[in-house]
């Protein structure tokens, strides 16, 4: 379920420490390349990469692996492609350079902040137990 893919994303993001985790739903406009985008930002080359690679992991626990992947090599605007959602995952200042959520301003966007983790349902086997 997608809404379910998009909060475990966000979870993920926001364990490493993500700034301004921001969902944006592409398919009112009909137009895009792909249903959602996942956007947020760390303040270190460091940070951008444990992000991703804490967002590869927790979905990777949810059964889903990115169908391509760029900017693993320099962490300054990361890319994970899992063909329904893409995430980008960006250096500060190339998120403030690029303005994604400018150029797509004509669609919902969702801002995610963090959660208990009382709140947390880490996989969908578990969310099914419940």
């Amino acid at each position: 379920m997608i809404t379910h893919d998009l909060r475990v994303m966000a979870d993920a993001m926001l364990d490493r420490k993500a700034q301004n985790v921001v969902g944006i739903d592409l398919r009112p406009l009909g137009t895009a390349i792909t249903d959602h985008f996942m956007i947020c930002n760390g303040d270190s080359t460091t940070n951008v990469n444990a992000i991703a690679d804490n967002v590869i992991e927790k979905m990777r626990l949810e059964g889903r692996k990115p169908i391509r992947t760029q900017g693993m090599e320099n962490n300054f605007w990361i890319i994970l492609d899992y063909g329904d959602i893409v995430a980008h995952i960006f250096l500060t200042e190339y998120r403030d350079f690029y303005r994604l959520e400018e150029l797509w301003a004509d669609a919902p966007q969702k801002v995610y902040k963090d959660r208990p983790a009382s709140k947390r349902k880490t996989t969908k086997k578990e969310e099914d137990a419940e």
